[in-house]
């Protein structure tokens, strides 16, 4: 009996081993930034129609973030009879001191693009299905207007509703939206592109990571409390 209660506590221990390095595998992919995601498929769609691949500048993605939170959450004020728009003096009296970003450095914004949904989706989802809503998206996203592109996601208030945002301009990298000392400033709630930090916007992922670190939890106990009794 004592020989088979040792291989059980050594059956269970190599089970629990694994069960680790596989959540630990899924938290890595949790880590991804949702925005630098969105800004590959933008750039991927773009070179699909030989139209040039954008310049991701974190400048440029963190004023995406300040854009989304002049918004505080409410997803009416996107769309519909209710829609705004933060007026472009924003961006050198609140975005740009906010991020860091020299206002001297500024250049045009040449396209913006907007979206907001209660669920959160992947940045493929989220460019195909709510970004890409009319023509007019379209021809903004493959625009040769543009050299430079920041992307941004986020929740509110620890959830929904989602928030989606796209800047482009036209400036040159290294000489536009240039961060004072060269480092962004890490901004949250929310991801945006060209972060040097690890991001996640997926707040179901993070649920669904919670979970699964709770069942593990609890087999350790188990398996403590098995071995520590003995059969």
């Amino acid at each position: 009996m004592a020989n088979a209660g040792v291989g059980f506590c050594f059956f269970t221990c190599i089970l629990f081993a694994s069960l680790s390095s596989a959540s630990a595998a899924s938290n890595q992919n949790v880590t991804d930034n949702p925005a630098d995601q969105l800004v590959a498929v933008i750039n991927s769609n773009r070179t699909a129609s030989r139209s040039s691949s954008l310049y991701s500048n974190p400048g440029l993605g963190c004023l995406a973030l300040q854009y989304i939170k002049e918004y505080e959450g409410n997803c009416k004020a996107v769309g519909g009879s209710d829609a705004k728009k933060p007026a472009d003096s924003e961006f050198s009296n609140s975005f740009a001191p906010h991020c860091g970003v020299e206002v001297s450095t500024l250049t045009p914004i040449t396209g913006r693009l907007l979206a907001c949904q209660s669920k959160y989706v992947n940045p493929s989802d989220a460019f195909s299905k709510i970004l890409m809503e009319n023509e007019r998206s379209i021809e903004i996203v493959h625009s040769r207007n543009h050299s430079e592109i920041g992307a941004a996601v986020s929740g509110s208030g620890g959830g929904g509703p989602y928030f989606w945002c796209v800047l482009f301009s036209n400036g040159t990298s290294n000489s536009s939206f240039v961060l004072q000392g060269g480092v962004e400033r890490v901004e949250r709630p929310g991801c945006f592109s060209g972060a040097s930090d690890a991001c996640s916007g997926a707040a179901d992922a993070l649920a669904t990571r919670g979970f699964d670190l709770m069942w593990l939890a609890m087999f350790a106990a188990f398996v403590a409390f098995t071995c520590g009794v003995g059969f």
